[in-house]
């Protein structure tokens, strides 16, 4: 077990094409929450997964107390009551949530039968649920649960290993306000006990409240720490980008067409909620914001064609169109850019070039063969225009980073001509520079007259980029508010049911 002190020495990965960690020393302790932050494809999640026994080093050591250890699996990491939360879901989707907390690792009972304790695991999966303010029960199936809870029930696997020291990668990125604020409590309550957290985000924000010190990483090596009194969001975007940085987008005022898309009494399954009626114009950014829970992904989901609507109908350039699959949704020119990138929006073992021409292949076939110089063309043509970091076009996307992954799912809708982008999370998980470059492409796609509907639960998003905002609660369309009126306070008034 970890008794105070985890040094990670010296430390080197490559991977084909990057040399992803570079002579990086860093140093954890017990008792503090340690943030380790920088941009996309700035090293952090490789060094962690070095750490957790995700990856074995090229070079370099790992010493805990002092003493060399050799991490080469994560279950050795476990051993050394090491616990890695993933900023992309591990859990069994057909398994209840009791399965999940202690899959692998089940109460035994009438030794030397080994029989499952089910009793047992349901006591200690309650008691975890209760410290995550979880109101669930441990039978309830994970593929029920929303995101947000789902990411909840990830932090409640490290609390049921009894770690010593605790890895969350974006821990937040799918919580709302109220889940994010029961999450520090509970790592201030682990803190308390001695436990060690390394806290990675791109939130910084939230790493100002939480972190007592900052290890930051630029292009895969050592850019600068900083102590509690010294963590100021100047400064860490400072040693992110290597530079000072006072300029962030700014929402320029945008010139609003006719109506582009229409929704007309529609009925959601699942939602339970009443008909649904709203419309985007040309050139409009709509943001739709909602606690976890409210129906905007299933709402997306239904006008994308991936869920039946129950009823209604929904029009394009005032023409109605047929719903039920994504590829009539794709024809009519409606696109989704989904929250799950690596799930739904990638194929990741893919390359480059083959996730970017995919969904219109079609356009570059001659007599069924696939012409190369044709993909080869646009692929590069996306890759310049988003600014995506790559060797090559032939590199997979799974060694991308996430901000350059989440500028794949954006780009490849790009030579389609979409009218209609429906934006499900299209942040989720990118840094700060990113994050403005990919706000600066909404942007550019809305001046193309493209009607954008954003759903983000990250409320500075909603209001940075949004023309007007449509605020969900418990299935049903809450309210509308317009620039003037937009606030975090009005916002949270609507998604809460307050009127």
């Amino acid at each position: 077990m970890i008794k105070s002190t985890l040094i990670a020495q010296n430390i080197h990965k490559h991977f084909p094409g990057v040399h992803a960690v570079n002579d990086v020393s860093a140093t954890f302790q017990t008792g503090q929450v340690v943030a380790v932050i920088g941009e996309n494809g700035a090293g952090k999640s490789t060094l962690m997964r070095i750490i957790a026994g995700v990856h074995q080093p090229d070079s370099g050591e790992i010493l805990v107390d002092e003493k060399p250890v050799v991490i080469s699996s994560v279950s050795e990491a476990t051993e050394l009551g090491i616990s890695f939360i993933h900023q992309e879901l591990n859990l069994a989707d057909n398994l209840s949530i009791a399965a999940n907390l202690f899959l692998g690792r089940e109460a035994k009972r009438f030794q030397p039968f080994n029989w499952i304790d089910s009793a047992a695991i349901d006591r200690q999966s309650e008691t975890i649920l209760s410290r995550l303010s979880l109101d669930l029960s441990p039978h309830q199936l994970v593929r029920t649960l929303s995101i947000g809870q789902q990411q909840m029930i990830e932090i409640g696997k490290s609390l049921s290993q009894s770690a010593r020291l605790i890895i969350m990668d974006e821990p937040t990125s799918s919580l709302t306000k109220h889940e994010t604020q029961r999450l520090f409590d509970l790592i201030r309550e682990l803190k308390e006990q001695d436990v060690g957290i390394v806290y990675i985000s791109h939130r910084l924000m939230e790493v100002s409240e939480i972190a007592d010190r900052v290890i930051v990483l630029r292009d895969g090596q050592n850019s600068g720490e900083l102590i509690k009194p010294e963590i100021e969001h100047h400064r860490m975007v400072s040693l992110m980008v290597g530079r000072e940085s006072t300029q962030f987008y700014q929402l320029e005022t945008r010139s609003v067409g006719e109506e582009r898309f229409r929704a007309e009494d529609l009925v959601v399954p699942k939602l339970n909620g009443d008909p649904i009626n709203f419309s985007l114009k040309a050139g409009e950014v709509v943001g739709m914001a909602g606690l976890v829970g409210a129906g905007r992904t299933e709402l997306a989901e239904s006008i994308f064609g991936i869920r039946q609507p129950i009823s209604g109908l929904i029009h394009v350039d005032q023409q109605s169109i047929k719903t039920g699959s994504p590829a009539e949704a794709i024809n009519a020119g409606i696109f989704l850019v989904p929250e799950d990138r690596r799930l739904h929006g990638l194929i990741t073992e893919f390359s480059v070039r083959d996730n970017i021409t995919l969904p219109g292949i079609n356009h570059y076939q001659t007599a069924k063969f696939i012409q190369r110089e044709k993909t080869e063309l646009i692929s590069k043509q996306v890759v310049n225009e988003l600014r995506i970091k790559t060797p090559s076009i032939e590199q997979a996307a799974s060694l991308l980073s996430g901000g350059n992954q989440q500028k794949i799912v954006l780009g490849k809708w790009m030579s389609l001509k979409p009218k209609v982008l429906l934006l499900d999370e299209p942040t989720r998980g990118v840094d700060v520079m990113s994050k403005g470059e990919i706000y600066q492409l909404i942007d550019d796609m809305a001046k193309m007259g493209i009607a954008i509907l954003a759903i983000s639960s990250d409320l500075e998003e909603i209001i940075r980029i949004s023309d007007r905002v449509l605020i969900m609660h418990k299935g049903n369309l809450a309210g509308q508010l317009d620039r003037t009126q937009v606030s975090e306070e009005a916002i949270m008034r609507l998604a809460t049911g307050t009127t």
